[in-house]
């Protein structure tokens, strides 16, 4: 089992931020505040649905074949991962 990236507080919901980075190879650590990327900050299934999107060329009637839904359901779902997007920015820049 793959451990998930947190993105959200616990505490607060705020979104967090990342303080260091290790290398596992030469054990280098990188020691900051550094905002998550955009897409790290989206839940699972949006990911897997935006590398879908990805693979399918971004074309939706295929993505719709692939999942077994109708093409207005998968495009209210790219939908509602471009309102997620736009919400996870603003967050990000503090707008807000």
């Amino acid at each position: 089992m793959s451990k998930k990236l947190p993105h959200i507080c616990p505490s607060c919901s705020s979104l967090l931020n990342v303080k260091s980075l290790i290398c596992s190879h030469c054990d280098t650590e990188v020691s900051g505040n550094y905002n998550l990327p955009v897409l790290a900050s989206l839940t699972e299934e949006d990911q897997q649905f935006i590398i879908s999107f990805v693979k399918c060329s971004g074309s939706l009637k295929i993505m719709a074949q692939d999942l077994g839904l109708s093409y207005p359901t998968v495009r209210n779902m790219l939908d509602d991962v471009i309102l997620k997007l736009g919400v996870v920015q603003r967050k990000s820049t503090g707008e807000i």
